[in-house]
C-alpha cells in the first residue's frame, strides 16, 4: 500500500479528521477545523513530502498544505478553489466531493477560515491570516461563554 491509500484508509476508518502519511512515518488528528493543521505548523513537524487525507479541505487548508510541502492532498469535500491552490504550489490532489465552497458550522456563511484568506495567495501570508481568525474566534467564544 502505497502512502495516498494509507493515508485514505486511515481517513476513512472514522477516527481521524487527517492522516498524514509519509513511509513509516504516520501524524494523524482527531482535532475538527483547520486546527490540526496549524498544530502541526506549530509543533514544526516536518511534512514535506507527505501524502495527506482530510476531511474538508477549502482555500485556507490547501495554502497551509502548500506552507507545510505536502506532495499530495486528498479532501473527502474540496472546495473548488482549493485544487487550483495546490496546482499552483505543485501539489497534486484528489477529492470526494466538490463543492462550491466550505460553510460554517452552523451551516449559514462561509466558513471564517476561507473568508480570512480570500484574498491571500502566499501560504505564509495565509499561516498569518488563519491564526489571527483562529485567535479572533477563541476570543468571540469566550466572551460569549462557549468553549
Amino acid at each position: 500500500m502505497n502512502d495516498i491509500e494509507t493515508c485514505k484508509k486511515l481517513l476513512a476508518s472514522g477516527g481521524y479528521t487527517c492522516a498524514l502519511v509519509r513511509g513509516k512515518t504516520v501524524y494523524t488528528s482527531d482535532k475538527t477545523g483547520i486546527a490540526p493543521l496549524v498544530g502541526f505548523i506549530d509543533g514544526g513537524i516536518d511534512l514535506r513530502g507527505f501524502s495527506v487525507a482530510d476531511k474538508i479541505v477549502g482555500k485556507a487548508a490547501a495554502l497551509l498544505y502548500a506552507y507545510m510541502g505536502v506532495s499530495f492532498v486528498y479532501g473527502e469535500v474540496t472546495s473548488a478553489t482549493a485544487p487550483e491552490v495546490l496546482a499552483r504550489h505543485g501539489i497534486a490532489c484528489g477529492y470526494g466531493t466538490l463543492a462550491d465552497a466550505i460553510i460554517d458550522r452552523r451551516g449559514d456563511g462561509i466558513c471564517p477560515m476561507e473568508r480570512a484568506v480570500a484574498d491571500i495567495d502566499d501560504p505564509l501570508a495565509a499561516v498569518a491570516a488563519v491564526k489571527a481568525a483562529l485567535e479572533k474566534s477563541r476570543m468571540t467564544n469566550a466572551s460569549d461563554g462557549r468553549k
